[in-house]
């Protein structure tokens, strides 16, 4: 990740006043790159000793190597926009922030894409029998966007958002059948299940997930988001 994305991926886990300080730095990272660590201080209402912490949170050794790193991610044309709404943004404002936002999030996933895996992807779904598509939550929708579109190719398409008949799915799974099984946070207990109930039963498991969590481990192939 770039130092943009690093802050942005760390902001839950930071301290009440390093919080502070991202929200200076992701406010305005250009004004950053030219301000002293004092400013920065004053501005974020913290102390000197704070800010430096921050930059070392962030695996810097500190407020110049912190300010170099931020630099070449904005050098490098780092997609970053403040997906933020305000209350007192205009129509004006919030519509451009939410499609920027959109924009930037899309350039973001596109360029992290492993084109391997999608590769293994599309080999997978095209030999497959049946395909199932299962997802709970916001993530069910994604799953049944993709039943729609997947129809269009003539392979029988199986969706449900009710986990009774996602599991009994995949109990009755085989060797010629895909699962894609959709989840952001990737620790939805079911989900690991469904992925190890499909597996049990021969059938490849696809996750659209997040790196490192229970279901890309469980799952024959992860691409990871």
């Amino acid at each position: 990740m770039n130092m943009l994305e690093k802050i942005q991926f760390q902001l839950e886990h930071l301290s009440k006043s390093e919080r502070k300080v991202a929200d200076v730095i992701l406010a305005s990272p250009a004004q950053a790159i030219h301000s002293s660590i004092a400013a920065l201080a004053q501005e974020s209402g913290v102390s000197e000793p704070t800010v430096n912490r921050f930059c070392r949170s962030l695996d810097t050794r500190g407020f110049p190597d912190f300010k170099l790193h931020l630099a070449q991610s904005l050098a490098n044309g780092t997609p970053y926009v403040n997906r933020h709404v305000d209350e007192d943004d205009s129509v004006e404002a919030y519509t451009a922030k939410i499609f920027e936002s959109a924009m930037a999030t899309l350039d973001q996933v596109r360029q992290s894409m492993d084109m391997a895996s999608i590769n293994r992807a599309v080999d997978l779904l095209t030999q497959a029998k049946r395909i199932a598509f299962f997802g709970l939550g916001s993530s069910a929708a994604v799953a049944h966007d993709a039943m729609n579109k997947f129809f269009r190719f003539n392979v029988p398409i199986i969706y449900s958002d009710d986990i009774v008949l996602q599991r009994m799915s995949c109990m009755n799974c085989n060797e010629d059948d895909v699962v894609v099984l959709i989840s952001h946070t990737g620790r939805t207990k079911s989900l690991v299940e469904l992925a190890q109930l499909a597996r049990e039963n021969d059938a490849m498991v696809i996750a659209l997930t997040t790196a490192g969590t229970p279901l890309s481990r469980e799952a024959t192939l992860s691409i990871t988001l």
